[in-house]
């Protein structure tokens, strides 16, 4: 289930047909009428409800007056995302708040269609709260779970992929690291940062912030800029032009 206006679009835009159910709450909005012109276009059935039916499937989850059914999730098997020549992926150890993990997802997506990785044990759900922090961005993402976090990223590392763990405490700027190379960047939680088996696996450690005042980042904050800063950096590498603010933008809306 997805639940908000533009998740249930792209939601649509990925899906179409597949898209089993769209509810859409009774009442005059142009937004959700435009979103019910959307769906019927794309061959999703459509039909009107209240709003109550729709707090009820939320439960508690802001749904914008939209709700809708599709198929699963697809998730991609680590040996597919590990065969990548040009792979930048993360890794998420801890990251339970749906927010923050669909916030990651997003940046994910925006950025440079980063795959992600994480563990089936100590990560937050995939639910509607995830799905709508993602502003829809999880429909195309490339999406990889784990039995074991540590054991995936030492296989990558066994496999000659660099894993570098962002820590706040490391000697080396992420930057000065060479991200051109085939890389997997590990996102710890907020409070306890990666968990010791999870910073065994890493082959190099890279900080992001440059102040004492402030350490540690958001977690979804710190995937964004370590991403960007691999993006400039392979850009660099391949001879290519700066990217500018404007390439970087995000256009969607809530």
């Amino acid at each position: 289930m997805v639940l908000g206006l533009q998740p249930v679009r792209e939601l649509l835009k990925r899906h179409g047909r597949q898209v089993h159910d769209v509810l859409v709450q009774a009442g005059e909005s142009p937004r959700l009428e435009a979103l019910a012109r959307y769906a019927q276009d794309q061959g999703a059935p459509c039909r009107r409800v209240s709003a109550a039916e729709l707090d009820h499937l939320g439960r508690g989850t802001r749904h914008q007056g939209v709700a809708a059914f599709g198929p699963p999730l697809s998730l991609s098997p680590l040996s597919e995302i590990l065969e990548r020549p040009d792979l930048l992926a993360l890794a998420l150890d801890g990251i339970v708040d749906p927010q923050n993990f669909g916030a990651t997802v997003r940046s994910a997506v925006g950025l440079t269609e980063a795959p992600i990785l994480w563990g089936e044990n100590g990560a937050a759900p995939l639910t509607p709260s995830t799905f709508r922090a993602s502003a829809g961005a999880i429909e195309h993402a490339v999406l990889c779970r784990v039995p074991s976090l540590h054991g995936a990223l030492h296989e990558a590392a066994l496999q000659g992929i660099q894993v570098i763990g962002l820590d706040p405490t490391a000697t080396t700027p992420l930057e000065d690291l060479h991200l051109e190379n085939p890389t997997i960047l590990v996102i710890g939680s907020e409070e306890k940062g990666m968990g010791r088996a999870v910073r065994k696996s890493c082959t190099a450690l890279g900080r992001l912030t440059n102040t004492a005042r402030i350490q540690s980042l958001n977690a979804s904050v710190a995937a964004a800029l370590a991403l960007y800063t691999a993006v400039l950096h392979r850009r660099r590498a391949a001879g290519g032009p700066p990217q500018r603010a404007s390439d970087a933008s995000d256009p969607s809306t809530e």
